[in-house]
């Protein structure tokens, strides 16, 4: 009898009967794939996802070895990332940072050292003499993009995760095709995989190209053309810049509140209008990504004319964040400003799956007595990062978090941050391991009262169409969505 057949014997028959030699064979190369596997994930990864990789190629290891050699990466390549060490100098070499005036820091001396954390992280210098408005309303930020698109007299600068053409975003393509025909340069960079999966992706396409203006994809998954990487690395920013005077950022994507998804569930977003010095930050980022992507340097956007008179008088700060820096920049501004509150931190997050050091963040300042809010929606768009998000509610109402569930068919996609009444931030980046470690992001820092103010006038009306979720009856949900929640959480280290 050989020792394949008593290994098919003992398992009543389940297992098919190998041939001694290649039991052999599959025995030593799984020794040999466990070792490796031992010795290298944990290789500058946190403790959490190296883990999950190990026990995904323990249990399924041919399996395993082909995903990690898929997605186990986050590098974004060499060159992107030579780029941006090169950017980053420049950038350091050539600003200067504003003083902090006596009224962004009165009583929080520890604004400064946020300010320098940014500085030294992303480069980009705090500005101050800079006007913001928050934009909430899905169709009053397409059309307000749009209205400022048309007063365009010398550079239109366009970067968003998601594009497509339909009945809410036609008229922002018109303004970009009437600035185009009356000589104004019009660039346009999309994300490839964000926007292919899209409906409308290819109508964009086309509208682009009878447009006649320059676009090129980010970060594309082209093999044939030798362009190749890890496919979830995504550039998920979200800019638009006009002649280096007004620029909007934030969560929203240029596709209808829909995205053309079936049932009747609308994104919820947050937009930010900005004039001011500040502008000039956020078309570095531009001309940074444009580079990456076309090997065109835009000298002459990045030189800043000076102004007679600041446009307004907010302290701002551009951070951006994503594989390109050695640092995760977003996710150590979170940690800070919310290690730093002493009243109220609000935060709002459509997929909200924090690394231990978030949550630990999060839940000592409930701990200690900060009011500490939570608005997310009540049913998500993703299945996996939904589940994975619920697996965290129960630590975080223990902890005295305040979890408000955004009623569906709605789905906040906000991004945003209020720290006490000094500091609100807003952006494109999730409080998830994928905005921390996989995705290019962008977030302001915005200083004073008043923006702050503003953000809790926003989260009021969320707050207005939302539930409140109890410990008491979260913990009474059936065991399989536990299990459901628990198996999600699991996946969500897989980066």
């Amino acid at each position: 009898m050989t020792l394949a057949s008593v290994q098919g014997e003992a398992s009543g028959g389940f297992l098919p009967a190998f041939p001694d030699w290649l039991t052999v064979l599959l025995g030593v190369a799984y020794g040999i794939i466990a070792v490796v596997a031992l010795g290298t994930i944990p290789g500058n990864r946190r403790p959490s996802s190296a883990m999950a990789w190990i026990l995904l190629i323990l249990f399924l290891p041919y399996v395993g070895v082909v995903l990690f050699l898929l997605i186990g990466s986050n590098s974004i390549g060499r060159r992107r990332i030579r780029n941006q060490e090169e950017a980053n100098e420049t950038i350091r070499a050539n600003t200067t940072a504003a003083e902090l005036r006596e009224e962004d820091y009165k009583g929080a001396e520890w604004l400064r050292s946020v300010v320098e954390l940014n500085r030294t992280l992303g480069a980009l210098p705090s500005q101050s003499g800079n006007t913001a408005k928050l934009i909430s309303g899905y169709r009053d930020s397409l059309d307000a993009m749009a209205a400022e698109i048309d007063t365009a007299e010398h550079y239109v600068n366009v970067e968003f995760y998601i594009m497509s053409l339909d009945d809410y975003t036609d008229r922002f393509y018109q303004a970009l095709e009437d600035a185009h025909r009356r000589g104004v340069k019009v660039r346009v960079l999309f994300d490839h995989i964000g926007s292919l999966r899209t409906q409308g992706y290819r109508r964009m396409l086309n509208r682009l190209k009878g447009i006649g203006l320059e676009w090129h994809r980010m970060l594309p998954i082209l093999p044939l053309q030798g362009r190749w990487r890890r496919p979830d690395l995504r550039n998920h920013r979200k800019i638009l810049i006009i002649d280096g005077r007004v620029a909007f950022m934030g969560s929203q994507n240029v596709v209808e509140p829909g995205y053309h998804r079936r049932g009747n569930r609308k994104w919820v977003d947050l937009m930010t209008r900005v004039e001011g010095d500040v502008v000039a930050a956020l078309n570095t980022l531009f001309v940074t990504d444009w580079y990456n992507e076309t090997e065109e340097i835009l000298l002459e956007e990045l030189e800043t004319t000076p102004r007679d008179r600041p446009a307004g008088n907010i302290t701002a700060q551009v951070v951006p964040s994503g594989p390109g820096f050695v640092t995760e920049n977003n996710l150590q501004l979170f940690n800070t400003l919310i290690y730093s509150a002493q009243r109220r931190v609000a935060i709002t997050s459509p997929y909200f799956v924090p690394d231990e050091s978030l949550l630990r963040a999060v839940t000592t300042a409930a701990q200690r007595g900060v009011t500490v809010e939570l608005f997310v929606s009540q049913s998500g768009d993703q299945f996996l990062v939904h589940h994975a998000q619920q697996s965290y509610y129960t630590a975080l109402l223990a902890a005295g978090v305040r979890i408000y569930l955004y009623k569906r068919p709605f789905v906040l996609h906000s991004k945003h941050l209020a720290i006490d009444d000094r500091v609100a931030v807003v952006g494109s980046s999730n409080m998830d391991m994928r905005s921390f470690e996989l995705n290019l992001e962008v977030s302001l820092m915005l200083l004073g009262t008043k923006m702050v103010q503003e953000m809790h006038v926003v989260e009021e009306g969320y707050r207005a169409n939302s539930s409140e979720l109890l410990l008491a009856d979260w913990k009474t949900r059936p065991p399989l969505a536990r299990f459901v929640d628990n198996v999600a959480r699991l996946t969500a280290s897989l980066q």
